[in-house]
Formats: C-alpha cells, sequence, structure tokens
C-alpha cells in the first residue's frame, strides 16, 4: 500500500522511533475513537445548520488528523473547515470525509503492521 499519499510517514517513524510501537498503536486506537465523536458532532452541526458548530468541530478533527499525521483527511478538512452555507455541499464533504477518514485510518493500520 502506498503510505506517502495517505500519511505523514516522516512523523509517524518519529512516534515509533521515541515512543514505540505500543504508544503508537495507542494512538491510533484513540484517534479511531475520537473520529466517530468528531464525525458525530460535525453531522450534529449540519442538522443544526450551524457555521459556528461546523467550523469549531471541522477544527477538532483537523488538529487531531495532523496530529496522527492523516494527511488526507487533514487536507480536507482544510478545504472544508471555513466553507459557509451550503449545507447541501456539506453534507457530501462529510461523506466525502468519512471514505477519506477511514483510508487514512486503513494506511495507518497497515504502516503500522508493516514495522
Amino acid at each position: 500500500m502506498d503510505y506517502i499519499e495517505q500519511l505523514d510517514v516522516n512523523l509517524l517513524d518519529g512516534y515509533l522511533e521515541s515512543l514505540g510501537v505500543e504508544i503508537v498503536e495507542q494512538m491510533l486506537e484513540l484517534y479511531i475513537q475520537q473520529s466517530i465523536t468528531y464525525l458525530d458532532d460535525m453531522s450534529d452541526s449540519l442538522e443544526k445548520k450551524s457555521q459556528e458548530l461546523w467550523e469549531e468541530r471541522c477544527h477538532k478533527m483537523k488538529g487531531a488528523t495532523g496530529s496522527v499525521g492523516l494527511l488526507t483527511a487533514h487536507a480536507k478538512l482544510v478545504a472544508i473547515e471555513k466553507i459557509s452555507g451550503q449545507w447541501a455541499e456539506k453534507s457530501t464533504y462529510m461523506s466525502e470525509l468519512i471514505e477519506i477518514n477511514s483510508k487514512a485510518i486503513a494506511a495507518f493500520k497497515a504502516w503500522l503492521a508493516s514495522k
């Protein structure tokens, strides 16, 4: 699998070197749990059509994706965080983000399994 597009392998290699495999595995598991909450919260902001909540929740998930090296998910969040209005489009962006996030998590798991 090509991790280069999905992951910041330099960041993750640094984590692996300084923290060890067990801690990096725990980081991934924590991110997976948190991402479910983040995506649920973003869906809630769509239902409420709240721009403030949308931006706040995108921002939180953007930080989390950056800290665990999920480049594609982070880039998607950068792109959609500040988009105002356009609630139908935001719903499409949410679907795309869910798919991108799943692929990024799979790439992280595959990368970790190769270590």
